[in-house]
């Protein structure tokens, strides 16, 4: 195997010794971390690393520089290795100047200074990630490439057989490399795959896992007023805040579904739980830059589960994909949708609850139970309420014993007993929408009932 360098190229020395640094610290061990100080001396390393066979999976390069700026190196660099992936590190790039080297010089990821260590580690794992699975699948075709000319100097009659195979392993190389964009690497690690060329249609596993769903309330309407573009811009721009509050409590995203997304959590109910509150706190912060642009607050639901999930691969010969089947993902998608019904953020159920490693670390309260389709026994939801505002979480706290109390007359029908109990939770909190929405419910039942007796006796 060649030796392998990652080189890093900006004009601001603090700025190359921070990043040697971390990178000498996370991947010194299987790569030399090589530094240039503009774009003339980025070049001359390249190609003395080159003459010295050297393989290059990856570039980090700042945009202004004296001499030759970060997107004409990136796309000098492009022409001399261009499976070398590039990344432009950089607060002062203009959106032209982005595009322009993601057209020319297959820019892999921007990310704005000062950058987050997490997010360059992460950011430089995926890129090499990445280069090495390009690689590996470049060699398998160059491999079946060679074999069918061989089999071509071989048998002159099969000429046209070997067009054929040519072309459906043409179309295999591509599937694979769109397999490998989708298919998260924990997914493969849970069936045991060390690659995506690893894996085979029917690989299934069965393993206890907690779901989350999470979609953004109201989504439809807003898209009306959008663009295509917009939409697409809006909806990337909001998961690119969502995704790390899932990846660093160890979960990964099993699949995107418009403006709802679904991860899968292998360890412990509580990173989910940890996840989904930063996740509503994210939102929090990018609600406030939203109000300083004049843009409308945008609202978020999500719902937890924990139980058995059958992972596994469903298809055909040309088409694949990974699936999750269960009874689990059914309810935590219910329980996302209930969110808005009982006006909260974040319900889990009894088993997530039950499987915390302390459940008293977090702020919880009853707010329904609910029947599940095709199971005898119903669920009991509780609200996850972390997130709040202060004061409002703490107001939940005070009226918890009183909230549960009137839900449980409630549930018992005796509507008479729990609506005091409701508005002295919504006395001390106005905010409270579970209280408001099951008072409106209990008042709405009384005017039925009574209705009804009015309609029996005028008969």
């Amino acid at each position: 195997m060649n030796r392998q360098a990652i080189v890093c190229v900006d004009d601001e020395t603090t700025v190359l010794k921070n990043l040697k640094t971390e990178l000498k610290e996370t991947f010194g061990d299987r790569y030399l971390i090589e530094m240039a100080s503009g774009g003339q001396d980025a070049l001359d390393l390249f190609a003395t690393l080159l003459s010295d066979r050297y393989e290059i999976p990856l570039i980090i390069s700042d945009y202004v520089m004296p001499g030759i700026r970060g997107d004409e190196l990136l796309q000098q660099i492009h022409r001399l290795s261009p499976y070398t992936l590039k990344i432009m590190l950089t607060g002062q790039a203009t959106l032209a100047a982005v595009i322009d080297v993601a057209h020319n010089a297959n820019l892999y990821r921007y990310i704005p200074k000062p950058w987050q260590s997490e997010d360059l580690r992460l950011t430089v794992s995926e890129a090499l990630n990445s280069y090495h699975q390009t690689k590996e699948l470049i060699e398998a075709k160059q491999e079946l490439i060679q074999a069918n000319r061989e089999q071509a100097q071989l048998i002159e009659e099969l000429h046209e057989n070997e067009r054929r195979l040519k072309q459906f392993t043409d179309e295999l190389f591509q599937v694979n490399q769109a397999f490998a964009q989708f298919v998260p690497r924990q997914f493969m690690q849970l069936l045991d795959r060390a690659s995506v060329v690893d894996v085979r249609l029917g690989d299934q596993i069965e393993r206890e896992m907690s779901v989350l769903f999470a979609d953004i309330r109201g989504f439809t309407a807003m898209s009306e007023a959008m663009t295509p573009e917009d939409t697409f811009q809006f909806i990337n721009a909001f998961f690119r805040r969502m995704e790390p509050a899932i990846v660093n409590n160890g979960g990964f995203i099993d699949k995107y579904m418009g403006d709802a997304v679904m991860a899968l959590f292998s360890s412990t109910p509580d990173d989910a739980l940890r996840a989904s509150i930063a996740m509503l706190e994210r939102l929090e912060d990018y609600n406030q830059s939203r109000t300083t642009r004049q843009q409308s607050a945008i609202s978020m639901g999500i719902g937890i589960n924990t139980g058995l999930l059958m992972l596994g691969t469903v298809g055909g010969q040309h088409r694949i994909d990974t699936t999750v089947i269960s009874d689990t993902v059914n309810v935590a998608a219910r329980l996302e949708k209930l969110t808005k019904e009982y006006g909260v953020s974040l319900l889990i159920t009894e088993h997530t609850l039950a499987q915390l490693q302390n459940p008293d670390r977090y702020a919880t309260r009853l707010i329904d139970r609910v029947a599940v389709r095709g199971k005898s026994q119903s669920v009991q939801i509780y609200e996850v309420f972390d997130a709040d505002l202060s004061a409002n979480r703490r107001q939940k706290l005070l009226t918890k014993a009183q909230f549960e109390q009137a839900l449980s007359f409630y549930q018992q029908q005796n509507y008479q007993m729990a609506i005091p109990l409701f508005q002295g939770c919504l006395a001390e909190n106005t905010g409270d929408r579970a209280a408001e929405i099951y008072l409106q419910q209990c008042q709405a039942a009384i005017r039925s009932s009574f209705s009804q007796w009015r309609a029996s006796q005028a008969r």
